[in-house]
């Protein structure tokens, strides 16, 4: 019987050094038992082969008996260990991927180590939602310094396109998209500069519908349109659904800018500017022009007062006004208040009041 136990495992081994599958090896073994009980039953006691082999059939019956336990014993363990990985996964919790890429560590770098950004500044860029209304002179260098600070989500919405006496100043749009409407021209720059944000494009007129199912969906709004009917619609929504607002205004060499956020106990927009002023006394760009740069400095500070209210860094403009002449490099700031009588947000401050 060892002799036989010998040639079979040689066989195995054999089986094993040329490849042949395991399946095709314990078929062969399967074979050389069923072989040895066969003739065991079938020879006679006397017969040499029988007695060489054994003598007897119950050896080769144990033998199976020893090895079917033993591979019941390891399928068991197999789906005991198969259970226990499943139960394991079932309630260890979710490995969350990381917030920023190893690409975006790198981007966002001399943020992190600001100590008033680092990473939960940063973290809180990323996460936030800003809508900015106006691809133009203020819009252009906001949403550029937007996408480059990593803010995550980013809306604009202007109904105009790109016109070539545009480019002097609205900096995001070129030559080549001339023609083209200002949201796609600006999201083509805006993704260029950073591929790790989302541009959301509004190519239509903000009116108050529309104002209203927008604003809900952001952290901040950031106005930078040139006429006083959309300034105060976008005051009212905004107040509205209490959201904060930054808006910037230039004219020729002079600027100002300001975050008008009532829920949090600064004034509105129309607290400091309660009606509309008479034709001639605010001229638009287009009626009194401006100066190349003056929109690149207000609009830039917008960005700055967006990622200052995202982060919680330093002091915003709630409740001041930063008023900038370029013409002869001054500046200053004014404290703005709330009106008690202003009709658009006295019924916020009253609710919001210790």
């Amino acid at each position: 019987m060892l002799g036989i136990l010998i040639l079979a495992a040689a066989l195995f081994a054999l089986g094993w050094a040329f490849g042949v599958s395991l399946r095709a090896r314990l078929a062969v073994l399967g074979t050389i038992w069923a072989g040895m009980v066969l003739a065991h039953l079938a020879m006679p006691a006397d017969a040499p082969f029988r007695v060489s082999t054994g003598g007897d059939v119950r050896p080769w019956l144990v033998l199976a008996l020893v090895v079917l336990a033993l591979w019941g014993y390891r399928a068991g363990l197999r789906r005991l260990r198969a259970r226990a990985v499943k139960h394991e996964a079932a309630h260890s919790p979710t490995q969350k991927q990381p917030l920023f890429s190893e690409a975006e560590l790198n981007r966002y770098a001399r943020h992190m180590i600001l100590r008033e950004v680092g990473g939960p500044g940063q973290r809180a860029l990323k996460q936030a939602k800003v809508l900015v209304i106006g691809a133009g002179g203020l819009g252009s260098p906001a949403l550029l310094y937007l996408a480059a600070a990593g803010v995550g989500t980013i809306g604009v919405i202007d109904d105009d396109g790109v016109e070539a006496s545009n480019l002097q100043r609205q900096i995001i749009h070129t030559d080549l998209t001339i023609g083209m409407p200002k949201v796609f021209s600006a999201q083509e720059q805006m993704e260029a500069l950073n591929p790790f944000i989302r541009v959301k494009p509004y190519h239509r007129r903000l009116d108050e519908e529309t104002a209203r199912a927008l604003f809900a969906e952001y952290d901040l709004i950031l106005d930078g349109t040139d006429n006083f009917d959309t300034r105060f619609l976008v005051n009212r929504i905004a107040v509205e659904t209490r959201t904060p607002l930054i808006a910037a205004a230039i004219t020729q060499w002079e600027g100002q800018i300001s975050l008008y956020d009532p829920a949090r106990g600064g004034p509105c927009y129309q607290c400091v500017f309660p009606e509309r002023p008479a034709d001639g006394l605010a001229p638009s760009c287009a009626e009194a022009g401006v100066i190349a740069p003056l929109p690149g400095v207000l609009g830039s500070m917008m960005a700055l007062e967006a990622v200052k209210q995202l982060t919680g860094a330093g002091a915003t403009l709630r409740g001041a006004m930063l008023i900038y002449d370029g013409l002869y490099g001054e500046s200053r700031r004014i404290t703005l208040k709330q009106r008690p009588d202003c009709p658009v947000c006295n019924r916020v401050h009253d609710e919001t009041a210790p």
